[in-house]
């Protein structure tokens, strides 16, 4: 296991009995360096949708849990924030709430000179997730050649 992912672990055990007091479900926690600074954001939702009060009741606690157990001796900081309108399909939760659902989704490796796809969510297992294309067509896509896969936004 990579320090990262024992950061990410350690935190995902700490937060989710505040979200289960809370209602929220937790949908990803990563650890991350940008621009030089470590970031450890977690992910929340419920029904309807998170607040930014949720956020910060969930980040207050977190907040007291995380400085009393120091695990992490990096300086970094903690984000609590909603997965966004295109969320990204991480865990087979994810899979599972958005069938039938319209998926943007990005390759490793070009499938039919495409590297970009979009296509409504028709199901998945453990290798593999279809898709239905706008002609009506479905096309089976390997998880591992996805390098990500979200909800995509219609405005």
């Amino acid at each position: 296991m990579t320090k990262r992912e024992e950061y990410e672990q350690k935190t995902e055990e700490l937060i989710l009995p505040i979200l289960e007091e809370f209602g929220f479900e937790l949908v990803d926690v990563e650890y991350v360096k940008e621009a030089g600074t470590w970031y450890l954001r977690t992910y929340i939702d419920k029904e309807g949708g998170i607040t930014i009060n949720d956020c910060e009741k969930v980040s207050r606690r977190m907040d007291v849990l995380l400085d009393e157990k120091d695990f992490i001796p990096d300086s970094y900081i903690f984000e609590v924030s909603s997965p966004g309108l295109g969320r990204q399909l991480k865990k087979d939760k994810d899979f599972a709430r958005s069938i039938g659902q319209k998926v943007e989704i990005r390759l490793f490796r070009a499938e039919n000179k495409r590297k970009e796809l979009e296509g409504t969510l028709k199901s998945f297992d453990r290798e593999q997730i279809v898709i239905e294309s706008s002609d009506g067509g479905e096309l089976i896509l390997e998880r591992s050649n996805i390098a990500l896969i979200r909800l995509a936004v219609d405005f």
